[in-house]
């Protein structure tokens, strides 16, 4: 099974989201610089994390290619569009082997792509972080970005120094992707995830994985659970929301939000388009 490694949130100015994100209680880790144009802020979470990202150095963006797919040339073309919630990214142990699972199974096959990158920890030390990554797609779902990251140094994900949020963050509970056809990608994400989704019978299939819930849902269910439409129609399935549990929504409130059913929403114009949702942890 590959449960939620991390979500990839895109925006056109790193500063502003993490000073929006810290000012939300989180605490973030300093900002990283990938080769390939990209700059990122990583937000530790328990079991997964948030990484708000940016186009950093234009001209360093690797294009796509036949049978190569971009990281940073697909995030570009994103935010050419709109900011949001670009990527859901899957937890890994061999991405070698989930690449040729999924094409097996008849998903689109692109070259392996591996990459490493220097960090810091809590404590200040220099380190270097490294990645093996296996890209996926679906044409039914253009702009819904996925792939499966093996980490060769986790444990910087999880340092406990960066874990402890003001907010009483705790991890990354549920991934909604809504928009028409999204309930037609059972299928695909069957495959991807490894496991079989529910179908509660409301409009969702849900996908529980190890490290959180990934939920299919027509816009109406959307709407629903997070009180605003799904924020990008015109992407068709994109992903549209998601869910942080945190210890205790009283910790929450300065933030501005409104309560839906058991869950406090932030706009997504205050998010850079995306729907944010803080529900207690069970």
């Amino acid at each position: 099974m590959n449960g939620i490694n991390h979500l990839v949130l895109a925006g056109h100015d790193l500063g502003a989201m993490r000073r929006t994100y810290e000012a939300m209680g989180f605490k973030i880790s300093p900002p990283g610089q990938h080769p390939f144009g990209t700059g990122n802020t990583i937000i530790q979470l328990h079991g997964n994390y948030l990484e708000l990202l940016a186009v950093t150095v234009p001209e360093a963006i690797v294009e796509h290619r036949p049978g190569v797919f971009s990281f940073s040339a697909f995030n570009r073309d994103y935010l050419s569009r709109h900011e949001g919630f670009s990527m859901v990214v899957l937890d890994s142990r061999n991405a070698g082997a989930d690449r040729k699972n999924w094409a097996a199974r008849g998903l689109p096959q692109y070259e392996a792509f591996e990459f490493s990158r220097p960090a810091k920890l809590a404590s200040g030390e220099d380190v270097t972080v490294g990645f093996s990554l296996a890209f996926t797609s679906n044409s039914a779902a253009p702009w819904l970005g996925l792939f499966a990251c093996q980490h060769y140094n986790a444990s910087f994900y999880q340092q406990p120094e960066n874990q402890e949020h003001s907010n009483g963050a705790r991890t990354v509970s549920e991934v909604w992707v809504s928009g028409e056809g999204a309930l037609g990608l059972r299928d695909y994400f069957e495959i991807v995830t490894g496991t079989h989704g529910t179908h509660p019978g409301d409009g969702r299939v849900v996908f529980s994985t190890a490290t959180g819930d990934i939920v299919l849902s027509s816009a109406e269910a959307f709407r629903a659970a997070f009180g605003h439409p799904p924020s990008n129609m015109q992407d068709g399935p994109h992903l549209a929301g998601y869910t942080i549990a945190v210890s205790n929504l009283d910790a929450l409130r300065h933030i501005d939000g409104t309560r839906v059913g058991e869950k406090l929403v932030v706009d997504p114009s205050h998010t850079f388009g995306t729907c944010l949702a803080f529900a207690e942890q069970r």
